[in-house]
């Protein structure tokens, strides 16, 4: 039976028209053909015609003549764990379908699900709001820690040299633009809160947006004061956003206008730069002439100890054979030797001469195999410290690491996830491989004990607080800066004692994008019932107009300058421009126009840094301007 409590609290909501059809306790349970129900208290009812056919009319018609709630109504009753899943999943599903539109290859991309929440919260769709809150927060944890987990390994890579000045360009894009939301806040009179969206939006960052949207919470406490604002930061993005897509595209089209750029020159000029730049591996025959060498221990041959070169193979007294460091030379002794070709020109000099003889093209027991590094007791130890050679006989020359070949030095440190290319006798291979784990099926299922516990550390420094000056309350890095640090420093570290902090890359995008789905879909609704009412009637289009110049002046500016001042390879510059807006449609695009992939070489240089950057921004943005 229903408590008396219960029907006096809904005929106390009926009263003052609160409950609207949604008291399903107002009467007592009467049995029926499909069970005991309760029958719905007589009120208002929402419905319309045009969401219900076929089947669903006459389930809905049945329910109605029965007095119960519709399917429709029970469905998109965002009050109910089943409601609101069924909206954030219709939300989800038609955004990702409008981003998947194109037109002349541009589209909404991820930013679909946001429009598409924007429709539903204006039709008057909506969920409970404490449900609502766990899917943005949550949604933003899955979405920054997968991204710190990304970009970790290469962040600091992307400091050195040219990447110190692509990122210093990038930086100043980044810098500029938030001195112009600044200036929007200051001079235009936009609120602090609907221009960092404005910011974020022109940008096209869905990590800065959902950054302010944290440190929104913590900078105005009150429940009553911050609802009203939270809504702008959504609404500002919206608007903004789709001249940010095409704002960085015009950019890039009028700096090859401008500079009669030919981009058959700019990427044969790229490929030849490249080939001087990276340090490739390479191999030689190398013949040994050298008196001084011969009954010299191969450990003791000079350059060999303290450059990156690897001897994989040896032809000694008409034998092929791996090496070993005790191996002592001969005259007429043919050595394969992998390393960069300066090495190798280096190492030819004091070994005699290059040879006729190709010891890979010799039958022999020798062969190569690749072995993948699963194991994780082989993951943080070096190339010296697994000692193969000695052990198995079994030469390790390269290792692949994300795609990227490298020489294996001594000092060479594996990672979890590494491809190694061991060069010895096939049994001996076996041994090794045992060692290194050689389960490329392990690469396909993510390690959820240090998932959770990295993003439990994560939660945890982002509720850490500290001071900043003239921020009169403390401060923390909260959901977005914590996560995104700890996902980085893990990344970076590798492996603690039985944990790996290694991802495969397939689980780390469908982390990411359930994340920003969920992040999204939730701004979307929340901000709906505003946005067509801001941009129409309110101050959208200043809001707009507002945001073109954040998106276009920054980018001309560093264009310019990069091209007639450091002259830039445009398709570099191209690269740095969608790098510096993390925009993955405007580096397609740069790819296409480029007609090669030069352009991801500057972005993936950038992208590390500057996502870092436009969180802190954003953070830093909403601490110190909003009130």
């Amino acid at each position: 039976m229903v408590s008396s409590t219960s029907i006096q609290s809904c005929g106390r909501a009926f009263a003052h028209g609160a409950a609207s059809g949604r008291c399903l306790f107002a009467g007592p349970p009467v049995a029926g053909a499909g069970g005991w129900r309760r029958r719905r208290a007589p009120g208002p009812r929402r419905r319309s015609a045009r969401t219900e056919s076929g089947g669903l009319r006459r389930a809905n018609e049945t329910a109605r003549a029965d007095g119960e709630a519709s399917l429709t109504e029970v469905l998109l009753d965002g009050s109910t764990a089943a409601g609101a899943v069924m909206i954030l999943a219709l939300v989800a599903g038609s955004g990702l379908a409008l981003g998947s539109l194109r037109v002349r290859g541009i589209g909404l991309g991820i930013a679909g699900v946001l429009f598409a929440g924007l429709a539903f919260g204006h039709l008057g769709v909506r969920v409970d709001e404490r449900t609502l809150e766990f899917a943005r927060e949550f949604g933003l944890i899955l979405f920054v820690y997968s991204i710190g987990l990304q970009v970790g390994p290469g962040f600091l890579a992307s400091l050195r040299r040219q990447g110190l000045r692509l990122n210093l360009l990038a930086a100043a894009v980044v810098l500029l633009g938030a001195a112009m939301a600044v200036g929007l806040h200051a001079a235009g009179g936009i609120d602090a809160a609907a221009a960092v969206g404005v910011l974020s939006g022109a940008t096209t960052n869905t990590p800065s947006l959902a950054a302010a949207q944290q440190a929104l919470k913590q900078v105005v406490t009150d429940p009553a004061a911050r609802e009203p604002l939270a809504r702008l930061p959504g609404v500002g993005y919206a608007v903004a956003y789709p001249f940010g897509v095409l704002g960085i595209i015009l950019v890039m089209l009028a700096v090859r206008a401008g500079f009669r750029i030919s981009l058959a020159r700019e990427r044969e000029d790229l490929e030849h730069g490249l080939e001087a730049e990276i340090r490739r591996p390479a191999r030689a025959n190398l013949e040994v002439a050298n008196p001084n060498l011969v009954g010299l221990p191969l450990e003791k041959v000079p350059l060999l100890a303290q450059s990156g070169i690897v001897v994989s193979r040896i032809h000694h007294e008409g034998t092929l054979v791996v090496p070993r460091p005790e191996t002592r030379l001969a005259l007429g002794d043919v050595l394969l030797a992998v390393g960069t070709r300066e090495e190798l020109d280096a190492l030819r000099v004091v070994v005699g001469k290059e040879s006729d003889l190709d010891l890979r093209a010799m039958p022999s027991a020798i062969t190569s195999r690749r072995l993948i590094v699963t194991r994780t007791e082989a993951s943080g130890k070096t190339i010296a410290e697994l000692d193969f050679v000695r052990r198995y006989g079994v030469q390790i020359t390269r290792v692949s690491r994300t795609e990227v070949e490298l020489p294996a030095s001594p000092g060479f440190e594996l990672q979890y996830g590494d491809t190694v290319l061991a060069v010895g006798e096939a049994a001996d291979i076996a041994r090794a491989a045992a060692q290194l784990g050689d389960s490329p099926r392990s690469l396909n299922y993510p390690h959820l004990v240090p998932m959770f516990l990295g993003i439990a550390l994560g939660i945890l420094l982002g509720s850490w607080a500290f001071t900043l000056p003239g921020v009169p309350e403390p401060v923390h890095l909260g959901l977005a800066g914590g996560p995104l640090l700890v996902a980085i420093f893990l990344s970076r570290v590798g492996r603690i004692g039985p944990l790996v902090w290694y991802m495969p890359l397939s689980a780390n995008y469908m982390l990411r994008e359930v994340g920003i789905v969920l992040f999204l879909s939730a701004v979307g609704l929340r901000a709906g019932d505003v946005f067509v009412e801001t941009l129409l009637r309110g101050p959208g289009l200043v809001w707009m107009a507002g945001g073109a110049l954040v998106t276009v002046v920054p980018l001309a500016a560093v264009a310019g300058f990069g091209r007639a001042v450091l002259g830039l390879n445009f398709l570099t510059l191209s690269g740095l421009l969608a790098g510096s807006m993390t925009d993955p449609p405007a580096l397609a695009f740069a790819n296409a126009v480029a007609g090669s992939e030069g352009p991801s070489t500057a972005y993936a240089t950038v992208y590390p840094a500057t996502m870092i950057l436009r969180v802190l921004t954003a953070q830093l943005f909403v601490l110190y301007l909003v009130r």
